[in-house]
């Protein structure tokens, strides 16, 4: 069974056949991916994710490349979690949690008076 892996602190000039070189040091890589930001495709968000085809593999990988440098800058190596789409959380107001308190503070309402 595959296992994703989670590669932080990329450098701006970090590309996918660079992970994949590196990682392939460590076991059979599946696949690579250098998250790009969405307003410039051209520029990295500095980390990505390394598919790697075994746990023992990505187990290596994990202890032998964290911590290590590429392109000039150490990187964080981890097991990647899952994404859930479904219960993200959230913060603020806007989200599905967090934020507490406030009162009634910039949401249109009228003060009544009694707030118990």
């Amino acid at each position: 069974m595959s296992k994703r892996l989670f590669v932080g602190n990329l450098s701006p000039e970090t590309k996918d056949e660079d992970l994949q070189k590196v990682f392939s040091e460590c076991g059979k890589v599946i696949s690579t991916q250098v998250i790009k930001s969405k307003f410039d495709p051209a520029q990295s968000r500095g980390f990505g994710f390394v598919e790697m085809e075994s746990e023992t593999d990505a187990k290596n990988a994990v202890t032998k490349l964290n911590g290590t440098e590429i392109n000039g800058r150490k990187i964080a190596v981890e097991e990647a979690k899952p994404l859930n789409r479904d219960n993200r959380g959230g913060g603020g107001s806007w989200g599905g949690g967090g934020g507490g308190g406030g009162g009634d503070r910039g949401r249109g309402r009228r003060n009544t008076g009694q707030r118990w």
